[in-house]
C-alpha cells in the first residue's frame, strides 16, 4: 500500500467510527449539551464539517492546479492562524447551531464522502509534494488530509470520552 492510500484508508475507517457513533445516538442525544460545555455532538459535526470546508478547497485548487478559493467566515481575520481559532470557532457556533441534525450530518457526510473523493483523484507524488503549492506555505496536500484526520480524531477522543464518563456508553 503506498502512502496515499495508506491516508485514505485511514479516512475512511475515521469516517466509518463517526458514522458508527453516530448511528448508535438518537437525536435527544446528538442535540444535546456535552455538559459542562454548551456544545452538542450536533455542534461539534456541524464544527468539523465547517472546517472541513476549507480542506475541500484546498484539494480542490490541488487538483485543477489554482490557488484555493477559500470560505470566508469572518472578514480580515485568518481562520488558520492559532490565535484566531477560539473566535473562529466561536463563530462556526453561533452561525450553525440553528440548522437542523439532518442537514448538519448531511453537509458533513457529503463533504467527508467528497473530500475522500478528492483526495483520491490527486496522483500521489502531488500529493506528497510540500514545495509542489506555493499557497499551502510548505505544507502538501498530504497535510491537509492528514489535518482533517487528527481534527477528527480529536474530537472523536473528546466525545467517547464524555460518553463514557456519563455512563452513556
Amino acid at each position: 500500500m503506498n502512502m496515499k492510500e495508506h491516508i485514505l484508508a485511514a479516512l475512511q475507517e475515521q469516517y466509518a467510527r463517526w458514522e458508527e457513533l453516530l448511528a448508535g445516538m438518537d437525536a435527544g442525544q446528538i442535540t444535546a449539551p456535552l455538559l459542562p460545555s454548551s456544545w452538542s455532538v450536533k455542534d461539534m459535526i456541524a464544527h468539523l464539517m465547517t472546517w472541513q470546508q476549507r480542506s475541500i478547497a484546498r484539494l480542490e485548487a490541488g487538483q485543477s492546479g489554482r490557488e484555493p478559493e477559500l470560505p470566508i467566515w469572518l472578514p480580515g481575520l485568518d481562520p488558520d492562524a492559532e490565535v484566531n481559532t477560539d473566535q473562529t470557532n466561536a463563530w462556526i457556533y453561533v452561525n450553525c447551531r440553528e440548522q437542523s441534525w439532518f442537514h448538519v450530518h448531511q453537509d458533513w457526510r457529503q463533504g467527508f464522502l467528497r473530500f475522500l473523493e478528492l483526495g483520491g483523484h490527486i496522483i500521489e507524488k502531488d500529493l506528497l509534494d510540500s514545495s509542489r503549492y506555493p499557497w499551502l506555505q510548505g505544507y502538501s496536500l498530504a497535510d491537509v488530509l492528514l489535518g482533517s484526520y487528527d481534527h477528527h480524531q480529536e474530537h472523536l477522543e473528546k466525545l467517547i470520552a464524555w460518553l463514557q464518563e456519563h455512563g452513556k456508553r
